[in-house]
């Protein structure tokens, strides 16, 4: 077995990380930062350039969180500094429409025809509670339809997970989520067509809304098999539900206009986040006039927000989609990470360890396994210890993968062959340690 050789200082990151634990539950402000899925302590950063990261130790590692997925153009592109720093100084928040808000709204419709009307608001999580409330009260139904290992933010409602049968109410997935929460809300296998079908059948008449990450990115990547997506739009136009495109993570992403404009599948109503922000906090919902024309003040079904829109966001994520639709920027991102994923495999292959890559755009997941991963079973059954090991000898190499093996890497416009290079050099080494 080949050691890994390079013992770097993170002593200043375990000292902030001591104090930041009296301060916080488990040290961070969302639990997947504490590394509890792959063991040690965490890293402190303080700063990000480009591709990379630096710690509070000075150590500059080749990023592939980029904040779980917003910095598409890399940390810190001048462009978007630019657009946060003149917009502040006029003021930070003013509670009222903003010219920002329409040229961004503007922006995402180019990308994304099918968001035809739309409304901003803070937080991804804060956008799918919109969208459902909305599907809900557009069909004057409660049942909502969600697929095991999709992630949809941290609301009671869909914070569920399956039940022990393949078409079940869901069960809450978190201590201090009713029953009564998660009771209308049915949890289906992934990619398990004869499920959706079997649920319409029986329940068809009481769904409200079906939601899908039509590309999941939250147990890894996992790739839709042919027919799903195309069975969730027949079965919800039968049926007169709504589907709703989860896109908060594969918009901009894992093509310029989604999924549902790689695939050609337009849903009801579409949810985004992280890119079109910029790095700041920030969500959307949008799709048929009709439906989005019901939300107050157009309609009866209240939704508010004192931050949605807030101009320096909107600026921000302006600047994103204006640099993402000139020609061959995005594409570069996406070569990148086909180059990646391949030299994953590749490098894996070599040393006789059992690897899965799947991916699409600028998005990628390694999971240590034998077999493609098509739903989040298989995603489970990977071997999660590998891929700890895996983690911190890449880190300890100057390389920054998601701390969990569930987690999707992301690329940016910043990854260049010389990071690339770096990260397979990396790779080969930990892989031939674990082999």
């Amino acid at each position: 077995m080949t050691m890994i050789d390079a013992t770097p200082d993170t002593s200043e990151s375990a000292r902030l990380y001591d104090v930041a634990r009296k301060y916080f539950p488990g040290g961070v402000s969302s639990p997947v930062r504490a590394f509890n899925g792959v063991g040690g302590t965490p890293r402190f950063i303080v700063r990000g350039e480009g591709a990379h990261v630096f710690d509070a130790d000075g150590n500059r590692l080749v990023d592939y969180v980029l904040a779980y997925g917003p910095h598409i153009l890399g940390h810190a592109p001048q462009t978007v500094i630019d657009a946060i720093t003149e917009t502040a100084s006029n003021g930070t928040s003013f509670g009222a429409p903003s010219q920002q808000e329409t040229e961004l709204a503007q922006a995402i419709q180019g990308f994304v025809p099918s968001m035809h009307v739309m409304r901003f608001v803070t937080s991804g999580t804060e956008a799918v509670m919109s969208a459902i409330r909305l599907a809900r009260g557009a069909t004057g139904r409660d049942l909502i339809v969600k697929f095991d290992g999709n992630y949809h933010g941290h609301a009671d409602a869909v914070l569920a997970r399956a039940g022990s049968g393949v078409a079940t109410l869901g069960l809450p997935d978190s201590p201090g989520v009713p029953a009564a929460a998660t009771l209308n809300t049915m949890v289906l296998p992934y990619n398990d067509v004869d499920a959706v079908r079997n649920a319409f059948a029986e329940y068809g008449h009481q769904i409200a809304a079906v939601i899908v990450e039509p590309i999941a990115g939250n147990m890894g990547v996992v790739l839709p098999v042919p027919g799903f997506l195309e069975a969730l739009r027949w079965q919800t136009t039968a049926y007169d539900a709504v589907l709703i495109f989860d896109e908060v993570m594969t918009g901009f992403r894992v093509h310029p206009g989604g999924v549902q404009t790689l695939l050609g599948i337009t849903p009801d109503l579409t949810t985004l986040g992280k890119v079109i922000g910029g790095g700041l906090p920030v969500g959307a919902y949008g799709g048929r006039p009709d439906l989005m024309r019901q939300i107050a003040p157009d309609g009866p079904i209240y939704q508010a927000g004192t931050l949605a829109g807030n101009p320096v966001v909107m600026a921000a994520g302006l600047a994103v989609l204006r640099e993402l639709a000139v020609p061959g920027v995005w594409q570069r991102a996406a070569d990148a990470t086909s180059a990646l994923a391949a030299g994953l495999a590749r490098e894996a292959e070599i040393a006789g360890v059992s690897l899965q890559v799947p991916h699409m755009g600028t998005m990628l997941t390694p999971f240590f396994c034998e077999e493609p991963v098509t739903d989040y079973a298989a995603a489970r059954a990977s071997d999660t210890r590998r891929y700890a090991a895996f983690f911190h000898m890449m880190l300890d190499l100057g390389v920054s993968p998601p701390p969990s093996a569930f987690e999707t890497w992301f690329l940016s416009t910043e990854h260049g062959e010389a990071e690339i290079e770096h990260t397979l050099k990396s790779a080969a080494q930990a892989f031939r340690s674990l082999a």
